[in-house]
C-alpha cells in the first residue's frame, strides 16, 4: 500500500496549532501562583525557570543560547539566581501543576476527558518518536522527562517535545540567515505574526534604542524599507527561514503520516480555538505596533 506524501506546510500547520495550546501556560495567571508557592515571584524569572528547568541549574550563558533572542543582561539578572530560590525539578512540579490547571480552565473538564484529548496525545507522542536530538538542546533536555499519565497532559509533553524540537531547528536557520536574536524579532514583528514591539521590550529585554538599531541594520541589509516594512528582498528571506525550518523539522511528522499529521492538526487547532476564545493570550500580543 502505498503511503500519501506529506502536503507542503503540513508539519508547519500541525506545530502551530500545537504550539498555540502548548504556549497558553506562559501567559496563564496560573502559572505565577505555582512558581509563587515555591518561591520564584518575578515574572521574567518565571519564564526562564520553566523553559530552562529541563536543562538542570544552567548558568545564565546557556539561557541566553537555547533562548536566542533575549537580551543576555535580562537573563543574568534572574539566572543562575532563580536556582538558589527553587530547584529545577520544584520549578517542572509546579509547572506541570499550572498547565494542569490552566488547561481544565480555558479547555474544561469534558475536553480533558473526552476520547478525541487520548487520540491526540498519542498522535503526538507518535510524532515526537520521529525526533532528534542532535544540535537541540531544549528539545534533547525535554525528551529525557517522563511522559504524565493523564491523557491531557501527556498531549501538552509532546505538544512541548514538538514545540521545541522545531524551536531548535528555527535557531539554525535564524543563524544561517545571519539574522542576530532582536533581529530576528524585528523582522518577525515585521510580518505581522510576531510579537508587537511593546511585548518584545517587556519580556525580551531590548530597549527602543536597540530596536532602532536593529531597524537601521536590516535596512542597511535591504530587509526593511523606510517604514519598517519588508521589503520583497526581506519578506523572501523569512519565507525562507521558514521553509529550512520546515526541512529541519519534517522527520516527526513524516514519522506520523500525512493522515495522522491531518488528524492531529484538526484535533489540536480544535483545542487551541477553544483555548484562544476562552481568553488565552492578551489581544494586544501580536502586531507591528
Amino acid at each position: 500500500m502505498t503511503t500519501a506524501a506529506l502536503e507542503p506546510r503540513a508539519g508547519r500547520r500541525c506545530h502551530n496549532a500545537l504550539n498555540s495550546l502548548h504556549a497558553t501556560h506562559y501567559f496563564s495567571p496560573d502559572l505565577g501562583k505555582e512558581l509563587a508557592s515555591v518561591g520564584v515571584t518575578h515574572p521574567r524569572a518565571v519564564n526562564f525557570a520553566v523553559r530552562a528547568a529541563a536543562l538542570g541549574p544552567v548558568g545564565a550563558g546557556v539561557v541566553t543560547a537555547a533562548f536566542y533572542n533575549y537580551k543576555h543582561d535580562l537573563v543574568a539578572e534572574h539566572v543562575p539566581a532563580v536556582w538558589r530560590t527553587a530547584g529545577p525539578e520544584q520549578v517542572l512540579a509546579a509547572r506541570a501543576r499550572a498547565v494542569d490547571t490552566t488547561l481544565r480552565r480555558l479547555l474544561g473538564e469534558e475536553v480533558l476527558a473526552c476520547d478525541e484529548m487520548a487520540e491526540a496525545a498519542r498522535l503526538a507522542l507518535h510524532a515526537a518518536e520521529g525526533c532528534s536530538r542532535a544540535a537541540r538542546p531544549l528539545y534533547s533536555a525535554h525528551a529525557d522527562l517522563p511522559v504524565p499519565e493523564e491523557p491531557h497532559l501527556a498531549f501538552w509533553h509532546a505538544a512541548t517535545l514538538l514545540r521545541e524540537h522545531r524551536g531548535d531547528g528555527h535557531l539554525a536557520a535564524l543563524m544561517s540567515a545571519e539574522l542576530d536574536g532582536l533581529e530576528a524579532l524585528v523582522t518577525h514583528t515585521a510580518t505581522g505574526r510576531g510579537m508587537t514591539p511593546s511585548w518584545v521590550f517587556t519580556t525580551r529585554g531590548w530597549s527602543r534604542a536597540e530596536w532602532d538599531a536593529a531597524v537601521g541594520r536590516l535596512q542597511e541589509r535591504e530587509l526593511l524599507d523606510a517604514d519598517g516594512e519588508l521589503t520583497e528582498r526581506g519578506a523572501a528571506l523569512r519565507e525562507e527561514i521558514e521553509a529550512e525550518t520546515d526541512r529541519l523539522d519534517l522527520a516527526p511528522y513524516e514519522h506520523l503520516g500525512a493522515e495522522g499529521v491531518r488528524r492531529l492538526t484538526e484535533l489540536a487547532g480544535g483545542f487551541a480555538r477553544t483555548a484562544v476564545a476562552a481568553g488565552a493570550y492578551p489581544a494586544d500580543l501580536i502586531g507591528k505596533r
